[in-house]
Formats: structure tokens, sequence, C-alpha cells
């Protein structure tokens, strides 16, 4: 693969992921804007959203640069390959079979009290370092760009080996989250709040069928490299089998 289709395949890749499943489904930072947006306008709640791109971005960073060299081992690849199927079709049916657009998860005590810690020690009264520390303060999300990062580099829609092809892909999340929050800040702006719960519904459960779909290759992935060893095990025992059965005939 060339440098210059593994970038631009690695910008796609965090430019669509960051969309399809980071930003849309609607969580905290998302219902935090609608609230901005509605109250005091375009611009608070974009600021809200430049701040979470911001801290997503990091998370997404460090996931690709902190764990490549862990990624290396063949264990550890393995366990998260499946870990990640197991927790992306998990997150896609909490969102597909939602019935609202506040889908708590097992984290959101652990994210609470340490947003309410963080809060009390920075008092982040700006629309961006709210946006910051609500992303900042959600483990989930780190969670998520963990998983997500080991797969991508697992399937080679990102190149573990090349920075170049890692920093194009946190550039697409960062592209991607920005594109997002600007426009849901200035629908909801525009629309004085007025935004059907049911539409927001229906955004949530599109990505929600998107995870499991992504979350079903990924067991198909998983599923034929299983195959291809079993099958490369059965030439290999083939292969030593032959040169004993070849002795025994010439002995005979």
């Amino acid at each position: 693969m060339s440098d210059a289709h593994s970038i631009l395949l690695a910008g796609l890749t965090g430019l669509c992921c960051s969309l399809i499943f980071s930003s849309i489904p609607f969580g905290p930072i998302n219902l935090t804007i609608l609230n901005a947006g509605a109250q005091r306008g375009f611009v608070w709640a974009w600021l809200v959203g430049l701040g979470a791109s911001t801290m997503e971005t990091l998370y997404c960073a460090f996931s690709f640069t902190g764990f490549s060299s862990i990624l290396d081992h063949g264990i550890v690849q393995a366990f998260m390959q499946l870990f990640g199927f197991v927790f992306i079709l998990y997150i896609g049916f909490k969102f597909l079979l939602a019935k609202s657009v506040n889908v708590p998860t097992k984290l959101d005590a652990a994210s609470e009290k340490m947003e309410t810690t963080i809060e009390h020690k920075f008092h982040p009264h700006s629309a961006y370092m709210t946006g910051f520390v609500r992303v900042l303060c959600n483990l989930g999300v780190l969670l998520f760009w963990i998983v997500l990062a080991a797969n991508l580099m697992a399937r080679e829609w990102v190149d573990g080996d090349s920075t170049a092809a890692k920093a194009a892909c946190v550039g697409g999340v960062l592209l991607g989250t920005n594109i997002w929050f600007i426009i849901l800040s200035y629908f909801v702006s525009r629309s004085h709040g007025r935004v059907s719960e049911k539409a927001l519904l229906r955004l949530q459960r599109l990505s929600g069928i998107s995870l499991i779909i992504f979350g079903l290759l990924q067991g198909s992935h998983i599923a034929w490299q299983l195959a291809r060893h079993n099958h490369r095990q059965h030439l290999r025992d083939e292969q030593l089998l032959a040169p004993a059965t070849n002795t025994d005939s010439n002995l005979n």
C-alpha cells in the first residue's frame, strides 16, 4: 500500500468513524449543545462543540499512539479484536433499541463523579471549557476510541506503522466532529430549540445500525482469520507428515 493511499484511507476512515460512531449518537455533549443553542445562540453552542471535539481528538490521538506498540503482540491484538466485536455490538444495540436520546451506560456514574470533581477544581464557565470537560470526564469516549483504534489498525484501515497515517486519521476525526457540531449548533440556534425528539432518536438508531453492521463485519473478519489460521495449520501438519510417509515407502 502506497504512502499516499494509506494516508488518504486513514483520513477518510477517521472522518467517517467520527461522524457515524462518535458524533451523531446523542449523549451529554449533543444534549448540551441543544440546550446551549436554544438558550444562547449559535456561537456559544459551537464553542461547546469545539471544546468537545478538541478533547475527543486528544483521546483519539492517545488511543493510536499510546497502544500501537502493545498491539504488536498477537495475543493482545486478538483479544482487542474480540472485545471490540462484543463492545461495538453492545453499544449498537443500545442505540438501536433506545426509547429516548439519553442512553445511560455503566460508565455514566463514574463519569459524573469525575466531572463533578473536575468542575469543582477548574470551574469551566466558558462554553469551550464546558465541552472540553464534558468529554474529558466521559470514560466511555476514551474506551470507545481505544477499542476502535485497535480494530482499525488490526484491519489495516489505518497503518499502525505509519505516523502520517495515524495523524491523518486523527485529523479526520477532528474534521468530522467539528462538521457535525457546527451543523447541529446552526440548526438548533435557527430552530430556537424546537427539535423533534423523534428526529434525534432516528439519528441515534441509524448510528446504532451502523455500529451493528461494523461489529458484524468485525466478527466476520475474526472468523475469516480463524479459518485461515486453521487452514495454514492443516497445511503445516500435512507437510510434516509427508516426509514420514515417504520414508516408510522407501523402507518398504
